[in-house]
């Protein structure tokens, strides 16, 4: 089973990554950095676009001085949290 870094495995009501991201704001309609994936979209979306909404929140941290405070986060998730590419 592949395995790359994507968001957790089961997108809860309240995206605590998102939540550690510092300085968002909406723009337009939207939001910078983009929302999380939860619920429909999660499972409407493909694999390699969940890689990348998490890539950009990671960036966003770095940016923004959360890198640490990112990190940590994601390295505290147990394996069953994380989406793999055969899931």
């Amino acid at each position: 089973m592949a395995t790359a870094p994507t968001p957790p495995a089961s997108p809860s009501p309240t995206p605590s990554l998102c939540e550690l991201l510092p300085d968002r704001k909406r723009v337009g309609a939207g939001w910078e950095p983009a929302l999380p994936l939860i619920l429909a979209a999660w499972h409407d979306t493909p694999y390699l676009m969940k890689m990348l909404r998490l890539a950009e929140h990671i960036e966003w941290a770095a940016e923004h001085g959360a890198l640490e405070t990112v990190a940590t986060f994601l390295r505290g998730l147990r394996e069953e949290e994380w989406f793999h590419s055969g899931d």
